[in-house]
This record gives structure tokens, sequence and C-alpha cells, in this order.
């Protein structure tokens, strides 16, 4: 159990904001993002390795590397070019020969150098020469670059594979790293710091894999309404909002997980919830990011992202930047009449079982 103290009391006054922080922003994460699973993990004992993404422009790349499980960190930086401490105009010029490039610090044991390749391949172009997306130059071209000599061959052999799935030669290169510099800090966790910034990448391909979305299914509304209080229903199917202090879970703090009152999906653990002083069940983060969607809330004259269920699409309540900075800096503000809440002794016996690690 959590109890922190982050938000003053006058959110009961104004329960609509929902605790909403005016004009903040904050570089802690963009929720629109893809979950990322390496944020809770400590690679401090792990062997890391490293191999270098040419991708095009290297803030999609980047931000999609990081959300591989077993990656430990990602920067943006200017590979195999001429000369020394590049800058970004200097690249963009093309003459020095750089490609923006993503270096990938990744541990080995939970995540192979062949899979990573498998997840590059994914995401490029590699028989388009210079270009990925709309960006067109050599610094855009797409490469692998290696500082371990043993795998120039499994790099070639897997490209070799790759080939025959296209009829056009793949002109993505394999060479050494001769040199990388970091890119100006701007571009670092660009994606993260500046949630409208343009990415050629479909960062979404990430949430097709173990994508669990069959399990769980949407009663029809009849159904709902006959089985859903009139307030469950209010709240979580015509989006209305329960008053604060005065609902089910805002000063509970059981072991269990919340799951969607409409299709039982699991939603968010106990381990996750924190007293936020606003009056409602708030979570630093979901069990997945991927089991909400975010989208543009501005009634009330307000811009507030709304978060919903993924299979459900029930409205759960609103994510704002002004939650424990040591565990993310989001709070996850959620109307408890869109809840259930799963006891950790009944879990197993409810199909639950494989998520007692998210509680314990």
């Amino acid at each position: 159990m959590k109890r922190l103290k982050y938000c003053l009391p006058i959110c009961l006054i104004i329960f609509l904001t929902a605790c909403s922080p005016i004009n903040s922003q904050k570089s802690s994460g963009n929720p629109s993002l893809p979950y990322n699973p390496n944020e809770n993990i400590d690679y401090s004992t792990s062997e890391i390795k490293s191999i270098y993404f040419a991708g095009g422009c290297f803030w999609g790349v980047e931000a999609y590397f990081a959300r591989i499980l077993g990656v430990k960190n990602t920067t943006s930086g200017y590979a195999n070019g001429k000369g020394t401490d590049p800058t970004y105009e200097d690249v963009i010029q093309g003459e020095r020969g750089f490609a923006e490039t993503v270096h990938v610090e990744y541990d080995p044991k939970r995540v192979t150098l062949t899979e990573l390749l498998t997840y590059f391949f994914k995401v490029v172009d590699p028989t388009s020469i210079n270009q990925q997306g709309n960006d067109k130059g050599i610094q855009y071209r797409s490469g692998i670059y290696f500082d371990d000599e043993s795998e120039e061959a499994i790099i070639k052999a897997f490209i070799k594979e790759e080939q025959e799935k296209y009829y056009e030669k793949i002109v993505t290169e394999v060479l050494p790293l001769g040199n990388f510099f970091l890119a100006e800090e701007y571009h670092q966790d660009y994606l993260e710091k500046n949630p409208n910034g343009y990415c050629h990448i479909d960062l979404n391909i990430l949430n097709e894999d173990n994508d669990d979305t069959e399990s769980y299914k949407r009663p029809s509304d009849e159904e709902l309404k006959k089985n859903l209080t009139p307030e469950q229903y209010q709240v979580a199917l015509l989006d209305d909002t329960e008053p604060a202090y005065s609902n089910e879970y805002w000063d509970f703090y059981e072991p269990g997980i919340y799951v969607d009152i409409v299709t039982g999906e699991p939603l968010f653990s106990s381990r996750d919830k924190y007293d936020s002083d606003c009056g409602w069940p708030s979570f630093t983060k979901p069990i997945s990011r991927k089991v909400v969607k975010y989208e543009e809330d501005t009634s009330f004259n307000m811009n507030r992202t709304e978060i919903r269920s993924r299979v459900g699409d029930i409205h759960l309540g609103h994510v704002f930047d002004d939650g424990p900075e040591e565990e993310g800096g989001l709070r996850y503000c959620v109307n408890s009449a869109s809840l259930r809440f799963i006891p950790l002794k009944d879990m197993e016996k409810e199909g639950y079982g494989d998520l007692i690690g998210e509680v314990e």
C-alpha cells in the first residue's frame, strides 16, 4: 500500500478537473507511447552489449528500441561519417556522410542480437536508398554497425535470409562502427518530450506482440444496462464522472487487481495505487500501458487526456503528469464505477493467477 500526498484537496471543489494541473509540462514520459517494459528492470548486474541501428529519423528508432524488453538504454547520434564532433546542421548537409543512428545497449540474456535484427527489419524499408519514410538524404540511409567483429557473420546471415522476402536488393549497409557522436540533447528521448513529434515508425507495432484481446469480450449495451448499476452505466458507458471522496475505491488499499467492469480485462494493480488526495483511485501506471487507450478530451473548456479501456472501450478517467516523480511522474485518475476489484486471495480461482506477481 502506498499513501503519498501529492494533490491538494481543492480537487474536491473542482472535481470535473480530476486534479488536473494547469499548464503543467514535464518530461517524465509520453503516455501516448507504448508501454516501456524496461523501466522497472535492474540491469546493474547484466553483461551489456551494444549494436548501432540507422533507420531514418532517429527519434522514432530510439523510442522503438527503448521499448523492446531487454534493452537497457538507447541514445541518438551520428555514425560512420568524416571528421569529429558533427552538429545536426553538419549532418543534414550530407557532405560528411554521417547517418542518424541509435546506439542500443542490451542484455543478451533477455534479448538476442537476432531478435533485435528482427525488430529492426519490421520498421525499415531495407531496399530504399538514402530514404526512410518522408525523409531523404544520405543521413537517412539504413545501416547496422557493430563493434564486435564476431557479430558481422550473424548480421550478414540474417540479411541473406531476409533477402528472400524482397524482390529488390537489400541495401542496408553492414559495417564495423567507425565512429559515433552523441546528437544534441534536444534529440535525446525526443518523442518522450514531444508528444506530437514526427515519427516515421508506427510504434503501435510493439502492441502486436503478446496482445491478449481475444480473452475479453464486451457484452451488448442491453446486457450492460441490465447488469450494471445506474452509476456504473452512467460513468463507464456515458462518460460521466462520479463524485470525489464518495466512491468505492478512492481510499481502498487491499492487495489485488482492478479489472474493467465490463469485460474483466485486468487494468491496474494495487501495488501501483497511492493516495493522491484528489478523491478518486489513483495509480502510477496500468498493469500494461497497452490495456488503456489515450484520447484528447477538450470538454468543459479543458485540455486533458482521457483514458479508456482497450477492449471494453469504456471511460476510465484521465491521466495527468503530477504523479510521484520517483514512479515515473504520471497519475492515472480512475473512476471506481468503471472498475471491479479482484482480491489477491481470489485471483487464482478467477483466472488471474498469472498476474499474482504484479501484486506481490
